[in-house]
């Protein structure tokens, strides 16, 4: 027996929540000192101010696997949480028809006990129309989808985001709302319908149809702005018979395990579009129905223990006939293990400075992004995902996929650096190896030690704003870059630093390692990796020696001494 969930992430996020909700329903909190725990208060409100009853609120301890606590708000949208640890909690709140808007830049992230918190929710937006035959009769229980083309800045996306669905009633007429502003298309019809309970319908083989009566190549693009209904976005069901694709999964980590095989649909220069066919334990065949002609990825996955595997992506041409017989064969992921060290100073000027928190500090790996990389269905690099430090600082990064990666870190302390991200030597007179330099490989199976990530006390900042002559214009896409002056840190890679200007024409850069640089300010560096990243790379030593003779012919240098915080710096494009 096989059902189909809309994406990766959507059963993903479902698991956790069922998991979770039985670790909230059955799982009582051991007895704890009245004096060590507390609650946090607040209120649940529209855009416009207004409480909003009956939302989900619920919160979880930072770096910490215990279960969290959910609360519902009340008529005037107030709420407690309470018997609550003395650590740091994430507050969320989530309510349907409504969406959370993006976090402010200093907004807070984090609540203790003893706070009381405002969360805001936001009208999502409406899309709603009809489903009828080409004669114009109503189709009853079609299950409609759409799919977020493009985010509201009209960025496209690398992979459809498939956000919704809903059958349409008696009348043909669909309604799916709670939806953020972008660009989406509509479907109905193909396997994706998810309103048979048996996990098979009547229009499970037919090719979906877009609206207003199309292919997805041909599909009209519906912008939707933030919390507006869109009416009248009527499909004319065409009903066409599609292919299929099927074959059989192996190489799984238990006999008796599920697993899960992922269609990718390729198109629209490359954007990549995914559904889930999830299957019971014991069985280890899988089918996908309803396809149009095309290329596609299939890609099995199965988890156990937190433990993941993963088949290779087979890339299937679909051209007028079913494809039968694809064998993809599961290896076990890979993972590296290591921790965070905190390196303080002596320096007086950084006494009494917030050391960074362990449990807040996180660590990820990024794959190399290269021709090899696309050659995989995406849903392979999303499985590895940001670990937060434990206690003692502690990191294991799981379920790795076979590739290169280099790593990064994020923590709060602005008086802290990123000093070294390094792995331990492998003999007595070897030298550890630095993972910013080159990049680190990673095979099925490997379970790697002795990551350290090093953080060390005595961080600069600078802040300032961009000067021209009169008459002069700014260009846009400015970055301000620091490079290093000293010759011995040429090929530190983190010694160099950048930083977007804003529209205002100001620059802000924080946890700068102490020592003389080099201002340069120059257009972002193109390149499929983010222009402030770019220069990052292991394998981007040439860019890191281009800026470094562009900032040495500018001339403009400053010193930056151990938790020295300059402001209002002129710089001068």
């Amino acid at each position: 027996m096989w059902f189909r969930v809309q994406s990766l992430s959507h059963c993903i996020i479902a698991i956790l929540f069922l998991a979770t909700a039985v670790a909230v329903g059955q799982t009582q909190p051991p007895p704890t000192n009245a004096s060590n725990t507390g609650s946090i208060t607040g209120k649940v409100v529209n855009e416009s101010g207004q409480p909003l009853p009956n939302a989900s609120v619920w919160a979880h301890a930072i770096g910490s696997q215990r279960a969290g606590q959910m609360v519902t708000s009340d008529q005037e949208g107030k709420f407690k949480l309470t018997g609550l640890q003395r650590v740091p909690y994430g507050i969320t709140a989530s309510m349907p028809a409504y969406l959370t808007p993006p976090r402010g830049r200093d907004e807070k992230d984090q609540y203790e006990i003893g706070d009381s918190v405002t969360l805001v929710l936001v009208k999502g937006g409406v899309i709603t129309g009809k489903v009828l035959t080409p004669d114009g009769e109503p189709v009853v229980a079609i299950g409609v989808r759409v799919e977020m083309s493009r985010d509201a800045n009209g960025r496209r996306l690398n992979s459809a985001s498939s956000v919704q669905e809903s059958p349409t009633d008696d009348r043909g007429i669909y309604r799916i709302y709670g939806l953020p502003a972008g660009t989406y298309k509509v479907m109905v019809g193909g396997g994706i319908n998810d309103y048979s309970r048996t996990g098979i319908n009547a229009f499970d083989t037919n090719v979906p149809t877009y609206a207003p009566s199309s292919t997805r190549d041909e599909a009209a693009e519906i912008i939707l702005r933030a919390g507006e209904e869109i009416t009248d976005v009527d499909i004319r069901y065409r009903g066409e018979p599609g292919r299929s694709i099927s074959g059989t999964v192996s190489g799984l980590l238990r006999e008796d395990a599920g697993f899960s095989v992922t269609l990718t649909s390729i198109g629209d220069g490359g954007a990549q579009k995914e559904e889930q066919n999830y299957q019971d334990a014991h069985a280890r065949e899988f089918v996908f129905t309803g396809l149009p002609d095309g290329d596609y990825y299939v890609t099995a996955n199965t988890i156990q223990s937190g433990e993941q595997a993963v088949s290779e992506s087979k890339l299937i041409k679909l051209r007028g006939a079913d494809v039968t017989g694809i064998e993809l064969v599961t290896q076990p992921l890979a993972s590296v293990s290591g921790r965070v060290v905190l390196e303080e100073t002596k320096v007086a000027a950084c006494t009494d400075k917030k050391r960074p928190v362990l449990t807040e500090t996180s660590v990820s790996a990024w794959h190399r992004v290269q021709e090899v990389a696309k050659d995989r269905a995406q849903i392979i690099w999303s499985l590895g995902q940001p670990i937060k430090a434990d206690a003692e600082g502690n990191v294991k990064l799981r379920n790795l996929a076979a590739g290169e990666y280099r790593f990064v870190t994020q923590f709060s302390a602005k008086d802290w650096y990123l000093q070294s991200i390094s792995f331990a030597a492998s003999g007595p007179k070897a030298k550890p190896v630095d993972a910013m330099r080159t990049w680190t490989r990673v095979k099925p199976g490997d379970r790697l030690s002795g990551l350290t990530v090093t953080l060390a006390q005595g961080a600069a900042s600078l802040s300032g704003e961009i000067v021209v002559a009169e008459g002069e214009t700014v260009s846009e896409k400015l970055v301000v870059y620091l490079v290093p002056v000293e010759r011995e840190k040429a090929d530190d890679v983190l010694r160099f630093y950048a930083a977007p200007v804003d529209a205002d024409e100001k620059v802000e850069l924080n946890n700068i390692a102490p020592g003389r640089y080099w201002v340069l300010v120059q257009p972002a560096i193109e390149g499929p990796e983010s222009p402030l990243l770019k220069f990052r790379l292991p394998d981007e030593a040439e860019t890191r020696l281009r800026l470094r003779r562009a900032a040495e012919a500018a001339k403009t240098e400053i010193e930056l001494k151990p938790c020295q915080k300059i402001d209002d710096f002129q710089i001068k494009p």
